[in-house]
């Protein structure tokens, strides 16, 4: 290998870089940010997908012990997704001139938590009712804001929600 060629490891990180850098400076408004942040803070320890869990089993009693299931599945797959980052130790993304927008409770990014957990549930919850599709719109949502927002490269998210849609698919559903 020449020493201007890339190996196969630093074209991903470049081009990882590259699509980061990318969300970090196009499209940028103030309701998008605002959205992203807010739609970040629901998804802080899975909240969003805890609460509209327990809100599903509430109003849904036939199928109570499966949307109660996921509800527990975020923060279950948050522990999970905590786990493999202490092995990986990938730091979040550092942008010079672009602080991330929004705070994180760890420094580490690989995989991204709010995809994992949001994928997982919304996998969960669509094998509960088909009808429940859109969890797949707020879950994309949600983790396509994570690299807007700077906290997290564009391959963290990418295997937080493949990570996410395994558990969904491999969890118990009471159904």
């Amino acid at each position: 290998m020449s020493p201007e060629a890339k190996s196969p490891a630093e074209e991903r990180e470049s081009a990882d870089l590259r699509l980061l850098r990318a969300m970090r400076t196009r499209g940028h408004t103030p309701r998008l940010e605002g959205t992203a942040i807010a739609l970040g803070k629901l998804g802080n320890n899975a909240t969003i997908w805890v609460v509209l869990g327990v809100a599903l089993a509430v109003f849904d009693p036939n199928r109570w012990d499966s949307w109660l299931i996921c509800a527990v599945l975020g923060p279950i797959a948050i522990g999970l997704n905590y786990g493999i980052k202490l092995l990986v130790r990938r730091p979040r993304p550092v942008l010079e001139g672009l602080p991330p927008l929004g705070g994180a409770p760890s420094s580490l990014s690989f995989p991204s938590a709010h995809a994992t957990s949001s994928f997982a549930v919304a996998t969960a919850m669509f094998r509960v009712d088909p009808a429940m599709g859109g969890a797949f719109v707020v879950a994309f949502a949600l983790a396509l804001g994570r690299p807007y927002l700077g906290m997290h490269y564009p391959s963290d998210v990418l295997a937080g929600a493949l990570l996410g849609m395994v558990l969904g698919l491999i969890v118990p559903l009471a159904l």
